[in-house]
Protein backbone atom coordinates (compact mmCIF):
# COMPACT_ATOMS: atom_id res chain seq x y z
CA UNK A 1 0.00 0.00 0.00
CA UNK A 2 1.12 3.32 -0.86
CA UNK A 3 1.45 5.23 2.64
CA UNK A 4 2.01 8.88 1.22
CA UNK A 5 -1.44 10.80 2.18
CA UNK A 6 -2.63 13.93 0.23
CA UNK A 7 -3.15 16.75 2.89
CA UNK A 8 -6.91 17.02 2.29
CA UNK A 9 -7.64 13.07 3.43
CA UNK A 10 -5.59 14.01 6.76
CA UNK A 11 -8.54 13.59 9.16
CA UNK A 12 -10.29 10.99 7.36
CA UNK A 13 -6.77 9.13 7.36
CA UNK A 14 -5.90 9.81 11.13
CA UNK A 15 -9.45 7.95 11.83
CA UNK A 16 -8.76 4.81 9.70
CA UNK A 17 -5.36 4.56 10.91
CA UNK A 18 -6.63 4.71 14.12
CA UNK A 19 -9.27 2.26 13.67
CA UNK A 20 -7.00 -0.37 12.16
CA UNK A 21 -4.89 -0.42 14.72
CA UNK A 22 -7.43 -0.37 17.10
CA UNK A 23 -9.18 -3.75 15.31
CA UNK A 24 -5.54 -4.84 15.62
CA UNK A 25 -5.36 -4.60 18.76
CA UNK A 26 -8.50 -6.33 19.72
CA UNK A 27 -8.14 -9.17 17.70
CA UNK A 28 -4.44 -9.98 18.41
CA UNK A 29 -3.59 -8.99 22.13
CA UNK A 30 -1.02 -7.55 23.30
CA UNK A 31 2.02 -9.69 22.57
CA UNK A 32 4.05 -8.77 26.06
CA UNK A 33 3.33 -8.63 29.40
CA UNK A 34 6.23 -5.77 29.67
CA UNK A 35 6.74 -2.82 27.76
CA UNK A 36 10.47 -2.99 28.53
CA UNK A 37 13.18 -4.49 26.63
CA UNK A 38 13.31 -8.17 25.82
CA UNK A 39 16.18 -9.82 27.50
CA UNK A 40 19.27 -8.90 25.76
CA UNK A 41 20.78 -11.83 24.16
CA UNK A 42 22.88 -14.89 25.53
CA UNK A 43 25.39 -15.27 22.91
CA UNK A 44 26.83 -12.53 20.56
CA UNK A 45 29.10 -12.03 17.65
CA UNK A 46 32.34 -11.56 17.95
CA UNK A 47 34.25 -8.82 17.24
CA UNK A 48 36.89 -8.79 14.71
CA UNK A 49 40.30 -7.50 15.96
CA UNK A 50 40.76 -3.47 14.36
CA UNK A 51 36.65 -3.67 12.62
CA UNK A 52 35.19 -0.38 13.01
CA UNK A 53 32.86 -1.12 10.35
CA UNK A 54 30.03 -4.20 9.71
CA UNK A 55 26.52 -4.83 8.32
CA UNK A 56 23.03 -5.88 9.41
CA UNK A 57 19.74 -6.54 7.31
CA UNK A 58 16.33 -6.43 9.20
CA UNK A 59 13.40 -6.33 7.54
CA UNK A 60 10.28 -5.38 10.60
CA UNK A 61 7.37 -3.72 8.75
CA UNK A 62 7.58 -0.23 6.75
CA UNK A 63 11.37 1.11 6.72
CA UNK A 64 10.11 3.98 7.90
CA UNK A 65 10.09 3.49 11.10
CA UNK A 66 13.03 0.95 11.11
CA UNK A 67 15.32 3.09 9.53
CA UNK A 68 14.53 5.62 12.04
CA UNK A 69 15.00 3.94 15.36
CA UNK A 70 18.59 2.66 14.26
CA UNK A 71 19.35 5.83 13.05
CA UNK A 72 19.12 6.63 16.93
CA UNK A 73 21.31 4.35 18.04
CA UNK A 74 24.42 4.82 18.73
CA UNK A 75 27.47 2.98 17.33
CA UNK A 76 25.33 3.22 13.79
CA UNK A 77 27.16 5.14 11.64
CA UNK A 78 24.06 5.15 8.24
CA UNK A 79 20.77 3.09 8.00
CA UNK A 80 19.56 2.26 4.34
CA UNK A 81 16.02 2.38 3.80
CA UNK A 82 15.89 -1.05 0.93
CA UNK A 83 15.01 -4.17 -0.51
CA UNK A 84 15.83 -7.89 0.33
CA UNK A 85 14.55 -11.45 0.51
CA UNK A 86 13.24 -11.01 -3.17
CA UNK A 87 14.38 -12.53 -6.49
CA UNK A 88 13.96 -9.30 -8.59
CA UNK A 89 17.16 -7.41 -9.14
CA UNK A 90 16.85 -3.84 -8.41
CA UNK A 91 13.23 -3.62 -7.71
CA UNK A 92 11.09 -0.70 -7.47
CA UNK A 93 8.76 0.25 -4.61
CA UNK A 94 5.79 0.15 -7.01
CA UNK A 95 6.86 -3.67 -7.04
CA UNK A 96 7.91 -4.29 -4.06
CA UNK A 97 4.03 -3.25 -3.10
CA UNK A 98 2.51 -5.09 -5.52
CA UNK A 99 3.81 -8.40 -2.83
CA UNK A 100 5.07 -10.42 -6.08
CA UNK A 101 8.29 -9.72 -5.80
CA UNK A 102 9.72 -11.48 -2.47
CA UNK A 103 10.81 -8.89 -1.53
CA UNK A 104 10.96 -7.32 2.22
CA UNK A 105 10.94 -3.48 2.93
CA UNK A 106 14.12 -3.43 4.87
CA UNK A 107 17.08 -1.58 6.05
CA UNK A 108 20.87 -2.20 5.57
CA UNK A 109 22.59 -0.64 9.20
CA UNK A 110 25.85 0.17 8.84
CA UNK A 111 27.47 0.19 12.21
CA UNK A 112 30.55 0.17 14.40
CA UNK A 113 30.81 -3.57 16.16
CA UNK A 114 33.27 -1.88 18.71
CA UNK A 115 30.48 0.50 20.13
CA UNK A 116 27.20 -1.26 19.48
CA UNK A 117 26.94 -5.59 18.83
CA UNK A 118 25.17 -7.18 16.55
CA UNK A 119 23.18 -8.79 19.31
CA UNK A 120 21.82 -4.98 20.51
CA UNK A 121 20.81 -4.69 17.41
CA UNK A 122 18.72 -7.68 17.32
CA UNK A 123 17.60 -6.54 20.98
CA UNK A 124 16.38 -3.61 19.85
CA UNK A 125 14.81 -4.70 16.50
CA UNK A 126 12.77 -7.17 19.56
CA UNK A 127 11.77 -4.71 21.40
CA UNK A 128 11.48 -1.51 19.79
CA UNK A 129 10.93 -2.07 16.47
CA UNK A 130 8.00 -4.36 15.40
CA UNK A 131 5.96 -7.01 17.08
CA UNK A 132 7.98 -10.16 15.97
CA UNK A 133 4.42 -11.87 16.26
CA UNK A 134 2.38 -10.61 13.65
CA UNK A 135 2.68 -12.47 10.41
CA UNK A 136 3.31 -10.72 7.00
CA UNK A 137 2.07 -7.28 8.67
CA UNK A 138 2.74 -4.73 10.96
CA UNK A 139 -0.18 -2.02 11.89
CA UNK A 140 -2.04 -1.16 9.27
CA UNK A 141 0.27 -2.55 6.43
CA UNK A 142 -0.35 -6.10 5.23
CA UNK A 143 1.43 -8.67 3.18
CA UNK A 144 4.41 -10.09 2.60
CA UNK A 145 7.07 -7.31 1.74
CA UNK A 146 5.90 -6.04 5.69
CA UNK A 147 7.33 -9.38 7.03
CA UNK A 148 9.56 -9.59 10.05
CA UNK A 149 13.05 -11.20 8.75
CA UNK A 150 16.85 -11.17 9.71
CA UNK A 151 18.81 -11.71 6.71
CA UNK A 152 21.97 -12.80 7.74
CA UNK A 153 25.45 -11.81 6.07
CA UNK A 154 27.43 -14.68 7.62
CA UNK A 155 27.57 -18.19 9.81
CA UNK A 156 27.91 -15.83 13.15
CA UNK A 157 24.83 -13.47 12.24
CA UNK A 158 22.95 -16.69 11.49
CA UNK A 159 23.90 -18.19 14.68
CA UNK A 160 23.58 -15.65 16.93
CA UNK A 161 19.90 -14.34 15.66
CA UNK A 162 18.83 -18.52 15.86
CA UNK A 163 20.02 -19.11 18.93
CA UNK A 164 18.40 -15.19 20.15
CA UNK A 165 14.71 -16.30 19.08
CA UNK A 166 15.42 -19.77 20.64
CA UNK A 167 16.21 -17.81 23.76
CA UNK A 168 12.90 -15.54 23.51
CA UNK A 169 10.39 -18.61 22.81
CA UNK A 170 12.22 -20.53 25.56
CA UNK A 171 12.00 -17.65 27.70
CA UNK A 172 8.34 -17.34 26.92
CA UNK A 173 8.89 -13.58 26.26
CA UNK A 174 5.83 -13.22 23.65
CA UNK A 175 2.26 -14.61 24.44
CA UNK A 176 2.20 -15.62 20.54
CA UNK A 177 5.09 -17.67 18.69
CA UNK A 178 8.14 -15.84 17.21
CA UNK A 179 7.33 -15.58 13.39
CA UNK A 180 10.81 -13.98 12.46
CA UNK A 181 12.16 -15.74 9.17
CA UNK A 182 15.66 -16.12 9.54
CA UNK A 183 17.23 -16.08 6.30
CA UNK A 184 20.78 -15.67 4.15
CA UNK A 185 21.14 -12.24 2.36
CA UNK A 186 21.20 -12.70 -1.08
CA UNK A 187 21.25 -8.91 -1.99
CA UNK A 188 19.72 -5.38 -0.58
CA UNK A 189 18.81 -2.84 -2.76
CA UNK A 190 18.14 0.43 -2.03
CA UNK A 191 14.89 1.97 -2.04
CA UNK A 192 14.03 5.19 -3.88
CA UNK A 193 15.67 8.59 -2.97
CA UNK A 194 12.32 9.59 -1.26
CA UNK A 195 12.11 7.29 1.00
CA UNK A 196 15.38 7.66 2.71
CA UNK A 197 15.52 9.35 6.23
CA UNK A 198 11.60 9.65 5.46
CA UNK A 199 10.96 10.45 9.24
CA UNK A 200 13.30 13.53 9.95
CA UNK A 201 11.70 15.06 6.55
CA UNK A 202 8.06 14.03 7.59
CA UNK A 203 7.93 14.05 10.83
CA UNK A 204 4.58 15.14 11.13
CA UNK A 205 2.76 12.93 8.77
CA UNK A 206 0.45 11.19 10.55
CA UNK A 207 1.39 7.65 9.45
CA UNK A 208 4.72 8.75 10.76
CA UNK A 209 2.85 10.41 14.18
CA UNK A 210 0.69 7.02 14.52
CA UNK A 211 2.96 4.47 13.46
CA UNK A 212 7.30 5.68 13.68
CA UNK A 213 7.72 8.05 16.29
CA UNK A 214 6.43 5.88 19.01
CA UNK A 215 9.20 3.57 17.96
CA UNK A 216 11.62 6.55 18.02
CA UNK A 217 10.28 7.22 21.64
CA UNK A 218 10.34 3.92 23.00
CA UNK A 219 13.97 3.55 21.81
CA UNK A 220 14.60 6.51 23.82
CA UNK A 221 13.11 5.41 27.01
CA UNK A 222 14.32 1.59 27.05
CA UNK A 223 17.78 2.16 25.58
CA UNK A 224 18.23 5.30 26.68
CA UNK A 225 22.46 4.59 27.85
CA UNK A 226 23.03 4.30 23.77
CA UNK A 227 20.29 6.48 22.33
CA UNK A 228 20.84 9.73 20.51
CA UNK A 229 19.09 12.61 19.80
Amino acid sequence: MRRSLPNFAAILAVLTVAFVLFAAKLTNGASRATDGPVGAPSFDAQVANGATEDTAVFAGGCFWGVEAVYDHVKGVKRVISGYAGGDVANPSYEQVSTGDTGHAESVEVIYDPSQVSYGKLLQIFFSVVHDPTQLNRQGPDHGTQYRSAIFYANAQQQQVAESYIKQLTTAKTFSRPIVTQVAKLHGFYAAEAYHQNYLAQHPNQLYIVINDQPKVANLKKQFSDIYRN
